[in-house]
C-alpha cells in the first residue's frame, strides 16, 4: 500500500532528466489576459457595458491565444515519456 505523499521513481527521473523549455510569450499572454478582464470589470462597474462587452471578447481572444501558445510549445518542444521507443 503506498503512502500518501511518495511519488512514483520513474516519474521523479523523468522531471529531473527532462529539460524544460519556456515560451516567453506565455506569461505576456497571461498579463495580457488578466489586464482585459480587469479593464472589462472595471468598465462593466462604472456602467459603460459595451465597452466592457467588447474587452471580454478581447479578453476570450487573448486567452485562447495564450493557451494555443502553451500546447504548441508543449507539443513543439515536448516528448510522450509513456510512449515505447
Amino acid at each position: 500500500m503506498e503512502k500518501m505523499g511518495e511519488v512514483e521513481p520513474s516519474l521523479e527521473v523523468f522531471f529531473e532528466e527532462k529539460k524544460r523549455k519556456r515560451n516567453p510569450f506565455v506569461p505576456v499572454g497571461a498579463f495580457l489576459t488578466a489586464a482585459v478582464l480587469t479593464a472589462g470589470l472595471i468598465s462593466f462597474r462604472q456602467g459603460n457595458s459595451q465597452l466592457g462587452q467588447k474587452l471580454m471578447r478581447a479578453r476570450v481572444v487573448v486567452q485562447g491565444a495564450t493557451v494555443a501558445l502553451m500546447v504548441g510549445t508543449a507539443y513543439y518542444y515536448g516528448e510522450n515519456p509513456w510512449k515505447k521507443s
